[in-house]
């Protein structure tokens, strides 16, 4: 059974830097493409970062030049580099997952509903 989950979030000041981390099991082959979603109170999920199988990424506008999606396939982590935090950075952070080795989404529009695989969510804050 896949199984994800988040860990790594926080307060911190605007300026600073967070990493996130994301604990991926039960995934059997390497073919699969992994996301990082945010939500904030009122606002819209949206899709921050992805990777996709091939180790190409995509940055939502948002985040471009601060933020570096990664991963330690040995460690099967999944990491969001966050620099640079900005108080509209503050929210509920999610891994999501999809292994169908379909196509790839890209942030910011990804759709939920292509990423089958979720985490329970950490918390980021970040303080003006």
């Amino acid at each position: 059974q896949v199984h994800l989950m988040e860990s790594g979030g926080g307060s911190v000041q605007a300026g600073g830097s967070l990493t996130l981390s994301c604990l991926l099991s039960g995934v059997k082959s390497n073919n699969y493409c992994m996301i990082w979603f945010r939500q904030a109170p009122g606002k819209e999920r949206e899709g921050v970062a992805n990777l996709a199988a091939d180790g190409a990424t995509s940055y939502s506008d948002s985040v471009k030049g601060r933020f570096t999606i990664s991963q330690d396939k040995v460690k099967n982590t999944l990491y969001l580099q966050m620099n640079s935090l900005k108080p509209e950075d503050t929210a509920m952070y999610h891994c999501a997952a999809d292994i169908s080795a379909g196509y790839c989404y890209t942030p910011p529009q990804a759709p939920d509903a292509a990423f089958s695989y979720w985490g329970q969510g950490t918390q980021v804050t970040v303080s003006s």
